[in-house]
Formats: structure tokens, sequence, C-alpha cells
């Protein structure tokens, strides 16, 4: 059974080698990740400013979570927004070569501490994301559809901008120690890379994903116009407050908290009344990930209102697994569970249209990656966020977690890579 797409412009989707190759290497920066945590150990992930954790951070946010969403975005802008890319595919190569090798050059960097290796990171990610900005940014604000995904697409696009400067900036100050690194870029880098780049663009999609493939009502028409602006806006705003009046900037920052909440809330609701009752793991995927979201604001709401009850650095290192991992991670991985196999199932059905051969044979979505087996990184996945939250405060908690992150990264993987195994195998026994 294949979801509604009668609002979708099919007939110029890109070949699938495009988002394929973005959605297969993630999982292998996840995993890269998890290993290197295990490497270094406990002792040296005990504050956000552990060059340990920035590496890991940035194996993640980076190599995992800027790689799908960069494939996703070459994939959906055709297919959700009707506007067709010049060259995807060798476009897609530059820049997914560019990524992955600015995303180790960062990491070894962050590693080795020295300015050669930050220098060469920041040219060849800055040539990688601002090549990317570009051009997505070109085509989107082409876009004839007035879609309230395409408006939250632009915001996220710029909140990407704004990441990249920041992150750049940073860059710099571990090459002249002049100009940093500042605590407060870094908190600015933070935030609008997770909350405006990624948080805009998973709203965004969500609003078409989620009618779509989870066969649920749509979002109100209101909440959709100004969810997205008003998340830009609060940013904004506590970017100012937080630079020139700190006190007050909990204020915004409450604001921000009220609204992915709400999101998240209005999505469950949506999930609860789901026309389709059958089990679904990537409504599972998307239940853990937005009780991530949910807890991740509760946390902020009591460190502001209850400092005391928890150290400032694990404070941080709480909310990030509660953001990275455990929501933001997880609504990705629940995305990529329908994406990729429809992509599979239409690239299939369209290469046997061509071909003029029969389509009887095809396998349905839920054949081209199983249920159980999506099911197994599921689990995993959920088990290595649990894990890891008391593992940062108990050492003999800390490897088993990391193991259990690093199994549910390589269950990711190999489930994807069955998809395109499948894909080949069934065009190879047709003859195409």
């Amino acid at each position: 059974m294949t979801p509604s797409t009668a609002l979708l412009s099919l007939e110029q989707t890109p070949p699938l080698a495009v988002p394929l190759r973005f959605f297969l290497t993630a999982p292998l920066f996840g995993l890269a990740a998890a290993l290197l945590a295990l490497w270094i150990g406990p002792g040296h992930l005990g504050s956000r400013w552990q060059p340990g954790v920035l590496a890991f951070t940035h194996l993640l946010t980076l190599g995992y979570l800027a790689m799908v969403m960069f494939g996703a975005l070459f994939q959906l802008l055709p297919v959700l927004v009707g506007v067709r890319l010049r060259w995807p595919l060798p476009t897609a190569r530059v820049i997914h070569g560019l990524l992955v090798a600015g995303t180790l050059l960062l990491v070894t960097a962050f590693l080795r501490d020295t300015a050669g290796w930050f220098v060469a990171a920041g040219l060849v990610l800055g040539l990688a994301i601002g090549t990317f900005v570009a051009v997505i940014g070109h085509a989107l604000w082409n876009a004839c559809s007035v879609h309230d995904t395409v408006c939250a697409m632009k915001l996220s696009l710029t909140s990407l901008g704004v990441t990249l400067i920041l992150g750049l900036w940073l860059v710099l100050g571990h090459v002249d120690s002049e100009l940093g690194p500042r605590a407060v870029l870094i908190d600015l880098h933070l935030s609008w890379g997770l909350l405006g780049w990624a948080g805009l663009l998973l709203v965004g999609v969500a609003y078409q994903v989620v009618p779509m493939f989870q066969i649920t009502a749509e979002y109100k028409p209101r909440l959709r116009h100004w969810l997205p602006w008003a998340v830009l806006l609060l940013l904004i705003v506590w970017s100012l407050a937080f630079l020139h009046l700190p006190r007050l900037a909990w204020v915004p920052g409450l604001g921000l908290a009220a609204v992915f909440a709400m999101f998240a809330l209005v999505t469950l609701q949506l999930q609860r009344h789901r026309l389709r009752r059958l089990p679904d793991v990537t409504v599972d995927f998307w239940y853990l990930g937005l009780l991530c979201l949910l807890a991740a604001a509760g946390l902020w709401l009591v460190h502001q209102g209850w400092p005391q009850a928890m150290t400032a650095a694990l404070f941080q290192l709480w909310w990030g697994v509660l953001v990275v991992v455990g929501a933001v991670v997880a609504l990705i991985s629940g995305m990529l569970y329908k994406i990729v196999p429809f992509l599979v199932w239409l690239h299939l059905n369209n290469r046997m249209q061509e071909a003029g051969r029969w389509q009887g044979n095809l396998p349905t979505m839920r054949q081209v990656i199983a249920e159980r087996q999506a099911r197994r990184h599921l689990y995993l996945h959920g088990a290595a966020t649990v894990l890891l939250l008391p593992g940062l405060v108990w050492p003999w908690l800390f490897y088993p977690a990391l193991l259990v992150l690093a199994g549910a990264f390589a269950a990711q993987w190999w489930n994807l890579l069955g998809a395109a195994r499948t894909y080949r195998s069934l065009l190879r026994s047709a003859g195409l």
C-alpha cells in the first residue's frame, strides 16, 4: 500500500542516488560518534567544552543530522515544492563529498587542537554548506508554491546560514585566540543550528509527511502559518537578549520552549486520532522523539526555575542528549523508514514503466524494509536514549549506553543498505 501522492510532483523526482548517498552515509557518522565516545571514555565527556564532547557532537549534528537533511531537501524540493534543481546528481556528489571531508577535518581539529586542521575544516565546510545554501536557497526563493512548508524551509535555510557564519567565526577563534572561542557565540551557534535549522525543517516537513504517511488530519492552517515565524522571531529576540540583556533571555527562551512543546502536543494529538490504527514503527519513532522534545522543554523549565537542582554542565549534557539523540535523531529515523521505502518503490515503478515491464511483482513499502527490522532499531535507539542520561552521571552505565547507541546506528545503516540492495537486485533481475 502506498500513501496518497496526489499533491506530489513525482515526475520531477531526482535520481535515487541523489538522496540515498546522504541517507546511507549518515548512520556511519552516528556509529563513529558512539565509537569515539567509547574510545575517549566518560572522563573526557564531563562538560560540553571538552574536545571529545565537541567532536562527538559534531559527528552527530554535521555527520548525521545535516547529512540526512541535505539529502532530504534534495529529494523534497522537486517533489513537495515542485521546483526542478539543475544538475542534481553532480551537485549532490560535490556537496556530499565536501560535507564528509569537512566533518572529518573538524573532528580531527577538535581532537588534535591545531590551527591548520581548523583552517582546513572551516574552508571545506564553508564551501559545502555555503554551496548547499546557495543552490537550495535559489530554488526555494523561485518556487511558485505558497504552502507553509516552503516558508518553514526558507526560514530553516536562513537559520543554517546564520549557524554557518557563527561556526566559521568560532573556527577563526581556534586559529587566533583574540577572536575567541567565546561561550556566548557557542550558545548562539548551538541554538540557531538545533532550534532554527533542524527544528524549523522538521516542523515544515512534518506538515506534509505526518498527514501523508501516518494518515492523520492536517495541521490547522493558522498553526502552520505562524509557528515557523514565531520560532524565527523568538530566536532573534533571544539572541539579542542573550548578547545584551542576559538576565531577560529566559523570556524569549520560555517562548521557544512553549512553541516546540505545542508542536509536539499537536502532533501527538493528530497521531492519536490517525485513521490507520495498524502498528507502525515510524509513528513509534515519532512518539519517542516528541516525548523527548517535551522532556527537553520540561528540563529547561526546571533548570530556569530551580537551577540548584543540577549543575549547569549536567543540564547542558542532558538537554543535548534529549534534543539531539532522543528527539531529532528519532524523528529523522521515523521519516527515513517511510521516505526510503517509498523512493525505492517509486523508482522501481518508474523504471519498470519506462521499460514496458509488468509491475505486479514490485515489493510494497513494508517489504522494502521489514517492520521487525525497523522495530529492532527503534528498541535499540530508545534504550540508548534512556541509558545515556544516567550514564552521564554513573560511569558504569556509560559504556553499555554507548554500545547500544552504536548498535542502533549500525542497525539503521543495515536496514537502509538492505533497501538499496533490494532496488539493485530487482533491477538486475528485470534486466535493467
